[in-house]
């Protein structure tokens, strides 16, 4: 087939276009600028804006299925920006896989967009959409994720929906690079009691649901127009995970511990200050981090094993062994 994945040179991207391209398919890349990893690989770029209409359409031409992962993460910024990157963008891309017949889009979401400020554990995706948003990441992507699965029709145009949690491995330039820059500069903290689980999804494992899920759609309409949760199968302590991954880099283990409760205040007046002072950058804490380092995030991933086969090929152990030479280079380069 011919594929196009947005954000093909992003971390989820680069791998699902490298799974892509093994599997023997023609593979373009939507994204802002030039990658020379891409290059290298022989896909074609197209540079631009998700919010450009006219440049998005143009994109969808002679495609069959789109992998849609480009968005801005993050958890502070302006509306307007997350909604036109993350949901507009979205609506951009539905709307140019109609104009042109694309048969099938992968919605790459987020479980944050049922994130309601409790505890979840290995909840299902019977989980409803919240009223209330601690920022504006969840609820952009929850606005598109609605879009993509409303698009879905089962005879021309197949749409799903994929949620995976705490994406991480080799060539993260994200989530792990923070988290050891924080350790080392002696600002991580524990949030919470530290009793708290989380489910990590592999950014293998992650690619291969986002295949696994498309070739669902072309031979059935089982997993059309729904959401699934995609991670390993069970849930890792989270500040044990970190530990883990500080050890590997050399590192001490967190030490200092802060409340949930004095994180959470202190996350809403630093929100408060960087509002009224228009400080650059992200808070050091806001609500939103608060919560989500202090509580239980774990999800069942029975759906995506039904539905389309979904099974994660590499265990968070193996996962870990495979971060080392990454870990070795960001203590090289401390």
């Amino acid at each position: 087939m011919k594929a196009l994945v947005t954000g093909g040179g992003g971390f989820l991207g680069l791998y699902i276009v490298e799974q892509l391209l093994q599997a023997g398919h023609s593979v373009s890349v939507y994204c802002r600028g030039r990658y020379p990893t891409l290059d290298a690989l022989g896909v074609a770029t197209i540079q631009g804006d998700l919010r450009d209409v006219t440049s998005v359409s143009n994109a969808c031409h002679g495609i069959d299925a789109v992998f849609h992962t480009a968005a801005i993460p993050g958890v502070w910024g302006d509306w307007n920006t997350y909604h036109g990157i993350n949901t507009q963008g979205t609506l951009n891309f539905i709307a140019g896989c109609q104009a042109h017949g694309v048969q099938r889009l992968i919605y790459t979401s987020s479980p944050s967009v049922v994130f309601d400020g409790s505890d979840h554990v290995d909840a299902e995706e019977s989980l409803a959409y919240p009223t209330k948003w601690l920022c504006h990441y969840p609820h952009s992507k929850a606005l598109a994720e609605q879009a993509v699965l409303a698009a879905n029709d089962n005879n021309q145009f197949r749409t799903v929906s994929l949620r995976p949690h705490l994406i991480w491995g080799p060539r993260d330039n994200h989530l792990i690079p923070r988290l050891i820059q924080k350790a080392r500069a002696g600002r991580l903290r524990r949030v919470g009691d530290g009793t708290n689980v989380v489910s990590v999804a592999y950014v293998e494992n992650a690619a291969a649901a986002h295949l696994q899920a498309e070739r669902s759609l072309r031979d059935s309409t089982t997993a059309a127009g729904k959401a699934y949760f995609i991670n390993e199968r069970d849930a890792v302590n989270l500040w044990d995970w970190i530990n883990r991954l500080l050890l590997q880099a050399s590192l001490p283990p967190v030490s200092r511990s802060l409340s949930q409760y004095a994180a959470l205040r202190i996350g809403g007046v630093m929100e408060v200050f960087w509002k009224i002072l228009k400080l650059k950058g992200e808070p050091p804490m806001t609500r939103f981090v608060a919560a989500q380092l202090a509580g239980s995030h774990s999800y069942s991933i029975a759906a995506a094993e039904r539905d389309f086969g979904y099974s994660p090929l590499v265990t968070v152990e193996e996962g870990l062994r495979r971060m080392q030479p990454d870990l070795d280079q960001l203590t090289k380069n401390a």
